[in-house]
């Protein structure tokens, strides 16, 4: 495929919305949820995507498998999850999700990366809405300290829209903390911290691939990209995801691009005062097939920023 080819059908999929308002009823976005579990975001009656959200401390084993809500990315057949759960190497890495090894409230400090003594909770569903062209759900989650207190407070809005080939689908993340329990600190490394996607336990290391801004850029060293993504080999099938980091996070973002295994994301250290809050937007563009070129990919970021301008 052509960059002019790539440009032009990332700009179909993130302008061009006009497309859609002619789709069927039966083409429509819809949820489906098991109550205390999870709940799918469907397309025309397909899973495109699972949001993880059970908590359950019936056992240490179940506990560990439950104790951070997170995304699922399914593939375009809706049949499995290209993401990771649960289990095998770094069992904290999960979908889409999110979390600082080092968060600071009142002198005390929390990992909420690794989740150890504590937990972030689903408590409730604030708002669901599926559409035609396009679904959202915003979940209230709670993040703990090491007791039952409220040390942070979090509604996460996932947003699903359709995408135009390679692209089969758009999800907006957006992340607004509340400092509910004192002066919050944000803190951590760029392997250990932010919003960050697991591509499956089952990748092929080897075939494991990242495309930056630029040519010589460095992901150990460089900081505030404003995309990158990468490609992965998973059960025979090639897939990409590229993130989009909106222009209004907080400066200073380290990049973590580089890990066979497919982890990757955007993180910063930032303070909420007493009682403020702090919003975090990113987009993930969800593809079958390699990556397009580099130029399409920054035609991708421009058009995210125009498409979000204002809001």
């Amino acid at each position: 495929m052509s960059s002019f080819r790539s440009l032009a059908f990332f700009a179909a999929t993130l302008l061009g919305g006009s497309l859609l308002s002619s789709l069927a009823a039966d083409e429509a976005f819809s949820f489906r949820e098991e109550s205390g579990v999870s709940l799918d975001v469907l397309r025309a009656g397909q899973p495109v995507a699972r949001y993880m959200c059970g908590y359950d401390t019936s056992t240490p084993e179940r506990r560990g498998e439950t104790y951070k809500p997170y995304l699922h990315v399914l593939d375009a057949e809706g049949l499995q999850p290209i993401t990771k759960g649960p289990g095998g190497e770094f069992t904290h890495h999960r979908g889409i999700f999110i979390g600082w090894n080092k968060l600071s409230v009142a002198g005390k400090v929390y990992d909420r990366w690794h989740m150890k003594d504590g937990a972030q909770i689903h408590r409730q569903f604030l708002a669901q809405k599926a559409e035609a062209d396009q679904a959202s759900f915003t979940s209230l989650v709670q993040w703990q300290g090491k007791g039952d207190e409220t040390i942070l407070e979090e509604e996460r809005t996932h947003t699903f829209s359709r995408g135009s080939a390679p692209v089969y689908l758009m999800i907006d993340v957006s992340s607004r903390l509340k400092a509910v329990a004192g002066e919050v600190k944000l803190d951590g490394d760029r392997e250990h911290a932010g919003v960050q996607f697991r591509a499956s336990g089952d990748v092929e290391l080897s075939k494991t691939t990242f495309l930056l801004p630029t040519e010589n850029a460095d992901p150990t060293k460089d900081h505030d990209y404003p995309w990158f993504a990468e490609s992965f080999t998973l059960r025979g099938k090639r897939y990409s995801v590229a993130y989009l980091n909106h222009p209004a996070n907080p400066t200073g973002t380290e990049i973590s691009a580089y890990r066979p295994y497919g982890r990757f994301g955007a993180f910063f250290r930032d303070t909420i005062p007493a009682n403020g809050e702090r919003t975090i937007r990113v987009r993930f563009l969800v593809m079958e097939g390699d990556l397009p070129a580099r130029e399409a990919m920054q035609g991708a970021y421009d058009a995210y920023v125009k498409a979000t301008a204002g809001r």
